[in-house]
Order: C-alpha cells, then sequence, then structure tokens
C-alpha cells in the first residue's frame, strides 16, 4: 500500500486531474519554488523515517580533480550498500518497487539484484533555470488539447502540476545544457549475452533553454529542439544520418524528420520516426518515442497524474559512467551487470499513459516514474495490447558537473517476452559529452545532413 504521503498527494492529484488545462499558479504558490519547496517543485523536507534526505541545493562543486571533458568521478565512492535487493527478498520491498521492477525479479531469479545505497539528493540545475521555472509557473499553460506548451522557456514549465500531460511534458522540456555533443552508442543484447556496438555521434541544439529568446519568440519559431545524429560504426551502417526538428506547439506543425542513407546518398523526410516506430539500429527492442525514456508528441495517450510515491530508483550511477569499466564488464545476459548499478529511494512522480481508442500502438499502457528532483523519467513500465507487461526501462542517471543537469548516463530497455535489453548511451570507452559547443541552426539541415553523412 502508499504511505500516508502518497496517498494524500495522490487525493490531490486526482482531485486537480479534472480542472482542466490551466497550469497558471498564484505569485503566492510560486513564492513557494526555493522556500518550502526546491525551486524544481520537489519537497524540500525530508521523509518520516529520514530514509530520504532534505534536498540542500545538490551537487554544487565537482569533486577534487575533475576537469571538463573527464568522465565524472564518483562523489560517492566511499559509500557501501546498505542492503541488496534480490529475487528472494523483493518482496519485502515491494511498496517501493514498481510493477516491471518485480517482473524483471521474476524473470531473472538468480541474476538480477538492485543494490541499494544511501540517498544522496544529488540533483541541481543553474541558478538560472530556476529563475524561469518560477517564471514558468505563473506564465505557462498547455496549447489547446495539451499538445504543446506556451509562455514557457528554458526549464520546466509546470513545477505544480495538475494533472499527468503537465507532468510528461516537465519530462520533456527539462533543462539539459543550451547544446550538446555526445559520443557512443549501444548494445542489442542477446539473450545468451552476445552484442554489437553501433557507434553514434550526436548533436543536440536546445532552442527552448535559449535564454536569449523569449517565450513569445519560441512560440514564434515554434521549436523545442533540433537533433542530429550520426552511425559511425560498424562499417556496413556508417554515415547514415538522422535530423529531427522538435517543434513546440504540434499541433500547429508536428515534428519533422529526415534521414540520410548511404547507400542511396539521397536526404530523405521520414514521417515515420515518430511514435512507435522501431528506434534507430536497435533491432526493434525499442521504439522512437521510448527515446529519452519517453519523446515526441504525447497525443496518443490520455494522462494521468497518480500521485507521488518512494521508489528504489537507479540514482548516481558513477560506477556505471566510469571509463575504468568495459562494455563487457557492463553487458551481461538477461541485463546488465547489478554490481557496477546504484539504487536509491527517491521519491517519484507516477504518470499512466492509456493509448486512446482511436489509435495505434505497440504499447496499450505505459506508466512513467518521474523523479520529483530532476523530472528525468527513471523508470518505464511498458504494456502490450492484451495489458501484460512487455517492456521495462530503466534510466541510470547522475549529475554532469560541468553544467550542471541531472540526467541519463544509460538507458536500459528490457524486452520481457524475448529475453534481450538494449542498453541506450554506452559510452565507457568514448570520449565525454560536450556541453561548451555552439552549434548554429545552419547545422541542422537537411543540407548540412547531407554534408554529415558523406564525411
Amino acid at each position: 500500500m502508499m504511505n500516508k504521503f502518497a496517498l494524500v498527494t495522490t487525493a490531490i492529484a486526482l482531485a486537480c486531474g479534472s480542472a482542466g488545462l490551466q497550469a497558471k499558479v498564484s505569485d503566492a504558490e510560486a513564492a513557494k519554488l526555493g522556500s518550502e519547496l526546491t525551486p524544481m517543485g520537489a519537497v524540500k523536507s525530508a521523509n518520516a523515517d529520514g530514509s530520504i534526505p532534505a534536498w540542500t541545493g545538490g551537487i554544487t562543486q565537482p569533486p577534487a580533480g575533475y576537469k571538463v571533458g573527464d568522465h565524472h568521478p564518483d562523489p560517492f565512492a566511499s559509500d557501501k550498500p546498505l542492503f541488496t535487493i534480490t529475487a528472494k527478498n523483493y518482496k519485502d520491498y515491494a511498496d517501493n518497487l514498481s510493477d516491471g521492477q518485480k517482473k524483471l525479479f521474476e524473470t531473472y531469479p538468480d541474476t538480477y539484484a538492485m543494490p541499494v545505497y544511501q540517498t544522496r539528493r544529488s540533483a541541481s540545475f543553474p541558478q538560472f533555470t530556476y529563475d524561469a521555472v518560477k517564471q514558468n509557473a505563473t506564465h505557462a499553460e498547455l496549447v489547446e488539447g495539451g499538445n504543446g506548451v506556451k509562455n514557457a522557456s528554458v526549464s520546466i514549465p509546470f513545477p505544480f502540476p495538475k494533472n499527468g500531460l503537465e507532468a510528461i511534458w516537465n519530462h520533456i522540456l527539462r533543462y539539459r545544457g543550451n547544446a550538446i555533443s555526445r559520443f557512443g552508442g549501444q548494445a542489442a543484447v542477446t539473450a545468451s549475452g552476445d552484442y554489437n556496438i553501433i557507434g553514434f555521434d550526436d548533436e543536440l541544439l536546445v532552442k527552448y533553454a535559449d535564454t536569449s529568446l523569449t517565450p513569445e519568440q519560441l512560440m514564434e519559431e515554434n521549436m523545442v529542439m533540433k537533433f542530429k545524429q550520426k552511425v559511425t560504426s560498424p562499417a556496413r551502417l556508417a554515415g547514415t544520418a538522422l535530423l529531427v526538428h522538435e517543434t513546440m506547439d504540434q499541433v500547429r506543425e508536428p515534428r519533422q524528420a529526415w534521414t540520410y542513407n548511404t547507400g542511396q546518398r539521397r536526404v530523405r523526410r521520414a514521417p515515420n520516426v515518430a511514435y512507435d516506430a522501431p528506434g534507430t539500429a536497435s533491432d526493434g527492442l525499442r521504439t522512437s518515442d521510448d527515446f529519452d525514456m519517453f519523446n515526441g508528441a504525447p497525443d496518443r495517450y490520455d494522462w494521468t497524474l497518480k500521485g507521488k510515491k518512494e521508489l528504489y530508483i537507479a540514482y548516481n550511477s558513477y560506477k556505471l559512467h566510469s571509463d575504468k569499466v568495459t562494455y563487457d564488464e557492463i553487458l551481461k545476459p538477461g541485463h546488465i551487470n547489478p554490481d557496477l548499478t546504484r539504487y536509491e529511494k527517491h521519491r517519484v512522480w507516477v504518470v499512466e499513459a492509456n493509448l486512446k481508442p482511436e489509435f495505434r500502438h505497440v504499447y496499450q499502457k505505459r506508466v512513467f516514474y518521474i523523479d520529483e528532483d530532476s523530472w528525468q523519467i527513471q523508470i518505464a513500465d511498458l504494456y502490450d495490447n492484451r495489458g501484460e507487461l512487455y517492456r521495462v526501462a530503466v534510466a541510470h542517471g547522475l549529475n554532469y558537473y560541468e553544467v550542471p543537469t541531472q540526467w541519463s548516463t544509460l538507458e536500459v530497455y528490457h524486452d520481457l517476452n524475448s529475453r534481450r535489453y538494449l542498453a541506450l548511451g554506452l559510452d565507457n570507452e568514448t570520449k565525454m559529452y560536450d556541453f561548451s559547443i555552439k552549434p548554429d541552426d545552419s547545422e541542422f539541415t537537411p543540407q548540412a545532413l547531407r554534408r554529415d553523412g558523406l564525411r
């Protein structure tokens, strides 16, 4: 059963859920941000038994010796597990596990485990993002139908979410920096543990995070971000490239996408890079809208805010992120190496998405567990059209000191039917992300995509 705190927040959320799509709050309500609440709208105080501590600002200084460009060293390296959850004892912790997590213990009873550590509320963001959240709180609104946001910029639009749509837009629009180059790749791991690495170079230009643009200018341009991805390995796929323009009001203009195919040496529009189309080179183990745990238009689902609960989630995953660890050490049959993972108890928002009768998607229902401190989706339980658990996605995150921002370092998509999984974001054997780039819009055009593919 949910604890008393979860029941109260559930009641509040359900009472507010029918209040319509108006999200703006009063100045008095917004004043709670940074005082009794964190600047992101999370509960600032500790929980009843102290197992979740108070938020005191998160990580504001990197560990000694860190320099930009390093794989981020573990500031909590001396921490030891408090206990380990296994198939033998997981029912003792069932109140703090998602249904998908429970299913993973049942699917891999001899090997799956969750080492649980002291909770460290390490999430932090730049002060200007906190200022933006307070401004957004009194101005931001969903567009008609909830398929977009207006009067918001830089960071989350709805620190006081009143329905599931507002909560999922907080995840989509959370701050991750202004522009990012990412290097690494993914591996689709077979049931026996075999895999091949697919290498990617990603580049992201987040127009929504540009402090020089007003919310009005963002609405006029109607652009959240521009994303470019190039496959670097294996040789048979190298040069294949993808370009996505993600719009802010997706009613007015849906996502635009283009692909470059090395065999044809042509750029083509790719309207199917959305919803449940298979993710790039994923062996069918994730959908396009699984990327980043959820992305794109939310219009095919009815979204319900179920309230908050306390959950064991992957957090401060610095050991898994380390450049001292190889892919062979991470990728094991059935799931990644549990010894490299770290789980902590945190408060999460619970959001349920149910497919509308008039639409189709491979997921009939999705349940998202969103970290209250960062608005990062940490777990997604994904159900098929029979109502059975089909996939379980887990985001292993950490604080990127140079920004700072809380973001996943590795996303793992478990397919319960095939007993396979996709590990997306492998970066241990490559150089680190670069948050200092300053790309121009001209680098995110179909013409630029073709030039990148030819290199």
